[in-house]
């Protein structure tokens, strides 16, 4: 399917990931370490069900850190630092630092919890790399098989043609699990495709995580956590695809196709509101992706991207206890302007480690990204890709950030291991 067919609205194409600094202490003395909020077990007026754990294990991973593996809020504030959000109600969550890797703030970072379609991004990032972008695929009935009741759904039909590309965006935009089951088959199945996500969660010391289904669909013992979801996504947004597929907020999807006619198109937009402004959330200003979810057992995930100025965060926010739908978007948006406001203003409590294998001498080898496949490439979209970086203000696009931003593969010296 050419870029010509498949209009593009590109919020951002292009995004971070330089260098990491060495994994920082454990917080200090002044650093403040609230205890595990308990949940009240009610229901909020449309809100999903609350995961039956109510506080979280009295001690987790401390990948990244030791202060990581505490229960609680994690944050050493110095002096001049804003406080927290008030409001923050989700069981689990990160800011990081893009650039960096530092952790500036968390609460129960390693939480094992359903991530819904937040492990989409693994998938992605997993298999990607492997697809050349304009390889067309024959819709099968075994294709589609496992896609489960209530999934979220793009609209791909069995006997029909879709580009790789076209998958890709059914996957980002509308979470479309019959996209992934799709793109699964063309990776030699599901379960071939589960064990590959799960390696590589390894590779990237994403340890809370383990998978079950390639879409973040409920399953028993799926879970990941607020920390190895920020660190997929910091890997993810390394490859120029994923990028470009996170960052588009409108595209056109092949709709019925009939012999000797031209190809039917209806439109998509992306599920991440704080993007698109859907439901009544004011969207993010230098919002740059990168995936939301929601499903019974998880409630709502989201893990989003964003800029302001030369500044890049990383924001994961887990099944917040209150309010309904928006709730995840409003906290992310909170901890959005609250690490911005913070960074150079506390001691980070932890980092986002590099993959097992990453070379951390000065001259690492590059990250595998989709763009270095020989057919992958393909032509440039029509919505600017890599060359502009877009977000909503008052209704319509306008450009917060222009030019491409570089991304740095190379790790720099220091342990890769657990951290303090």
């Amino acid at each position: 399917m050419s870029a010509k067919k498949t209009a593009l609205t590109v919020l951002s194409a292009a995004l971070l990931v330089p260098a990491m600094l060495a994994a920082p202490s454990a917080a200090s003395a002044s650093a403040v370490t609230t205890p595990p909020r308990p949940a009240d077990g009610k229901a909020k007026p449309g809100a999903p069900k609350p995961r039956k754990a109510q506080a979280p294990p009295p001690s987790m991973s401390t990948v990244g850190g030791a202060a990581l593996g505490q229960p609680g809020t994690q944050v050493n504030l110095l002096p001049g630092a804003p406080a927290l959000p008030a409001s923050l109600s989700g069981r689990s969550w990160i800011v990081a630092d893009a650039d960096t890797g530092e952790v500036l703030a968390a609460h129960n970072a390693h939480w094992r919890l359903p991530p819904a379609s937040t492990l989409k991004m693994l998938f992605a990032d997993t298999v990607l790399p492997t697809l050349p972008k304009d390889q067309v695929h024959h819709v099968t009935d075994q294709d589609m098989d496992g896609v489960g009741p209530g999934s979220s759904l793009v609209g791909v039909k069995e006997d029909h043609d879709y580009s790789v590309h076209d998958l890709w965006l059914g996957v980002f935009l509308r979470s479309g699990n019959d996209a992934v089951h799709v793109l699964s088959a063309m990776n030699g199945g599901v379960e071939k495709t589960v064990k590959d996500m799960q390696a590589h969660a390894e590779e990237l010391q994403a340890l809370d995580t383990h998978v079950v289904s390639p879409d973040g669909y409920d399953a028993p013992e799926q879970v990941s956590s607020a920390y190895d979801l920020t660190l997929i996504a910091r890997s993810g947004l390394q490859k120029q695809d994923f990028r470009e597929y996170c960052g588009t907020a409108e595209a056109r999807f092949p709709g019925h196709q009939e012999p000797g006619r031209p190809r039917e198109y209806f439109e998509i937009q992306n599920t991440n509101r704080l993007m698109t402004g859907a439901g009544g959330i004011t969207p993010y200003k230098g919002i740059a992706g990168v995936k939301n979810g929601n499903t019974t057992l998880a409630g709502s995930t989201f893990t989003g991207a964003a800029q302001r100025g030369n500044k890049k965060l990383l924001v994961t926010v887990m099944n917040p206890d209150h309010g309904g739908l928006n709730s995840v978007y409003e906290e992310t948006a909170d901890l959005f302007d609250w690490g911005f406001a913070a960074l150079g203003k506390v001691k980070p409590v932890g980092v986002l480690v590099p993959p097992k294998s990453a070379d951390t001498r000065p001259f690492g080898s590059p990250a595998k990204s989709h763009e270095n496949v020989p057919g992958a490439a393909g032509p440039a979209p029509s919505g600017g890709g890599l060359g502009t970086a877009f977000g909503i203000a008052g209704g319509a696009l306008a450009v917060v950030a222009g030019g491409a931003f570089a991304v740095n593969r190379r790790w720099p010296r220091g342990r890769r291991g657990r951290g303090a």
